[in-house]
Parts: structure tokens; C-alpha cells; sequence
């Protein structure tokens, strides 16, 4: 595996990070703010660079490369395998229950001989995180694992963009496929958040959008917690996170998940989130731990290299929500710094924050969750 990685800015131009070069990337990952990524002469200027790679690009809450985060920058990462291969599949969605189907979509249009893993890019507000991955994860052969996010427009939550070989739009989602068994895959996400006040029973919800909680209006109750902070929603809102466990008839508990605010409406007191809010779950209110949200992001890059053995990533594509952003503040390089620590000096870091990240529960497991405010690591390597 190769890499060579760069960076943009209107001030800067173009400047290598490194000085590694690739003559022909199978894949090239441009993740960039909402004016550059769009923009088309900056694309134009991308597929120049590198005319026969496919270019995934996507719209971000900040962006990471090498040991960094920036905004208003676009950062490309052109990746050229030695004996693997990749395959693309690409959607459009013009509405949140539309994305079973499109996770479904991705799924069939991906060959399936040889396929290893999976990383999905979608449109971050248009869609359900949790029916996308259902319709993904049910319909990919059982081996094969996923992993990837949703994409961010800073803390504006207004237009979100994702484009394959073509300048970025709304509205689109796009899976890579990795083929080949020289290809290892290793993955982990954690928080690091802490649960505050009573755990609440969410008793009246549609798919993601939370409208009562102990029988008491949703976005009411929420206010309470938030106190001065309710009249900056639904921003404040990445502030203060939802855990979520679902219980079962025998009262086992699911997977604990932790769900971000996308969005509130006063009309009905109701609150739209990346993902399901099923009815009977339990809910309780999360705060920031600045230490723990660190030690998060290190313990997913522990889990991501499990697989890899006693071998070192090359690759680690970091997906990282825009609420730990906004919480660790000029603190955020430290999360970065700590997965470098893990993961070592010789491999390449990219990546952004996010409005959600997809990833399995366990660095074990296959079965890919939608996540809110974790650190989403994905670590590649050849042999």
C-alpha cells in the first residue's frame, strides 16, 4: 500500500504532507469544508491530479490529517494498493425513510466475491443512520464487516455533500468495497461521555424522531436539563448527548448507543435524531468528560488494530463526532495525538467529524451500529 496526502487552502494552495508519492491510487478521499468541497474548480483540479482514481468527497465538521484537525481546509489522502482492489456503489436519498432501501442498494451493487469490508459515506441529514445500516448490514455476506459516517456541514446542520468522481451534492451516499485477502481490516469506537440524571423510558417516538419521554414532551423535558443552553438548540444539543439501551421481553439489555440531536420542533415538542428512538427503550441524559473523551479515542485505536495482529497499520481513516469537537475545543488535537500514540508513527491519519459513525459494537463483531459522539477508527494494512 501507498499513500500520498495533501492538503488545500484558499491561502496556502496545495501543500504536500510528506513526501511519499503514488503514481496510480485506486481510491483518492478528498474530506474538505462545505465551500471548498463543492466548489468545482477545486474538483476539477483534484481529477487532474489524478485522472484515473476514484475520488470520494465529502463535506466535514473539521478535518483531520496527519496529527492535525483544521477547518475551512480540504485534505486528500490518494491510496494505491499493491494487490487489492476496490469496487464503488453510490445512491441518492431525498428523505430519511428512504434509507433502508439505499443501505439495501449499496449493498447488491457491490460484488460480493472476495469483498473484505465495507466503508459507507452518506448525506448527513437527509437520512436515518440506523435503517441505512440495517438495509446494508442485512443484505452483505456475513464475513464482510462496515464501517464509515455521516457527513458534517460544520455546526451549521444545513446542507451536508458526498460525490463520487463528480463534484459533491446532497443527497448522495457512497460505499467503497475493499476486495482481497492480502487486505487486513481492524476497526473500534468508543465515547467517553458520562450519564447524568434519572434513566427515562422513551414512550411515544416515530423511526428517529423522539416526541415523548415519560410521557411528558420530549424537547420540554430536554430544555429542563439544558437550562440557558436550551436557546442555542438544536447546536447545544451535541453538548448533551442521549444513551440509549433497548431491554428485552427477559430484561437483557442491548448494546448501550449514544444518540446526537439533529434537529427540534417547538410546533410538536419533538426531537429528530441521526438515528432509531425506539419506543420502550431507556434514555438518559450525557455530559462531557474531557479526560474520558481522550482515553476513548485511544481505546478505539487499540480495538482497530486488534485484527491486525502483530502488524502495524498503514492506514487509519478517523471518523469523530462534531460534538466531542465542540466539547474538547482547543483541546481536540489531543484526541488525534492519542491514537497516533497507538496506532504508531508509520501510518497515515485522515479523516473528519462527523454527524454519526457506523461501526460494529466490538472490534470482534461484524454486526455495524450507528454511533453518536465517538472516535470511529478503521485501520487498513497489506500483506
Amino acid at each position: 500500500m501507498k499513500i500520498e496526502q495533501s492538503k488545500y487552502t484558499e491561502k496556502t494552495g496545495w501543500v504536500g504532507i510528506g513526501q511519499s508519492k503514488v503514481a496510480k491510487p485506486h481510491l483518492v478521499a478528498a474530506f474538505g469544508s462545505t465551500a471548498l468541497i463543492k466548489d468545482p474548480g477545486v474538483f476539477n483540479q483534484l481529477k487532474s491530479r489524478y485522472p484515473q482514481a476514484h475520488i470520494l468527497s465529502c463535506s466535514t465538521a473539521g478535518e483531520i490529517t496527519k496529527d492535525e484537525v483544521s477547518d475551512n481546509s480540504l485534505v486528500v489522502t490518494a491510496i494505491e494498493l499493491a494487490t487489492s482492489t476496490i469496487q464503488v456503489a453510490q445512491v441518492e436519498i431525498s428523505a430519511a425513510d428512504d434509507s433502508f432501501k439505499a443501505g439495501l442498494t449499496l449493498a447488491k451493487n457491490l460484488p460480493s466475491a472476495g469483498l473484505v469490508h465495507v466503508m459507507v459515506f452518506s448525506d448527513g441529514l437527509k437520512v436515518n443512520g440506523t435503517a441505512l445500516v440495517k438495509g446494508l448490514v442485512d443484505n452483505l455476506p456475513e464475513q464482510v464487516s462496515a464501517t464509515g459516517g455521516l457527513v458534517g456541514d460544520g455546526s451549521d446542520f444545513k446542507h451536508t455533500y458526498v460525490g463520487l468522481d463528480k463534484v459533491p451534492e446532497e443527497g448522495k451516499i457512497v460505499a467503497v468495497g475493499f476486495y482481497g485477502a492480502a487486505l487486513k481490516v481492524g476497526y473500534g469506537s468508543l465515547g467517553g461521555w458520562d450519564a447524568f440524571g434519572p434513566e427515562r423510558t422513551i414512550t411515544k417516538s416515530k423511526n428517529n424522531v423522539l416526541l415523548e419521554l415519560d410521557n411528558q414532551p420530549a424537547l420540554l423535558l430536554y430544555k429542563q436539563y439544558l437550562g440557558e443552553k436550551a436557546k442555542d438548540l438544536p447546536a447545544s444539543g451535541l453538548l448533551f448527548p442521549l444513551s440509549l439501551r433497548t431491554v428485552t421481553d427477559k430484561g437483557e439489555s442491548g448494546p448501550e448507543l449514544v444518540r446526537t440531536l439533529l434537529a427540534v420542533d417547538e410546533k410538536d415538542q419533538s426531537m429528530t435524531f441521526a438515528g432509531d428512538m425506539p419506543e420502550g427503550a431507556l434514555a438518559k441524559l450525557m455530559k462531557a468528560n474531557f479526560d474520558r473523551l481522550v482515553d476513548g479515542a485511544s481505546g478505539a485505536a487499540s480495538m482497530s488494530i486488534e485484527a491486525l495482529g502483530s502488524h502495524k497499520p498503514e492506514l487509519a481513516i478517523l471518523i469523530s463526532c462534531i460534538g466531542r469537537k465542540l466539547v474538547l475545543k482547543e483541546r481536540v488535537e489531543e484526541e488525534i495525538e492519542a491514537v497516533r500514540s497507538v496506532v504508531g508513527p508509520q501510518a497515515a491519519i485522515c479523516g473528519f467529524y462527523s454527524y454519526g459513525e457506523l461501526c460494529p459494537v466490538a472490534a470482534t463483531e461484524k454486526q455495524c451500529q450507528l454511533h453518536n459522539q465517538t472516535m470511529t477508527i478503521t485501520t487498513f494494512r497489506e500483506e
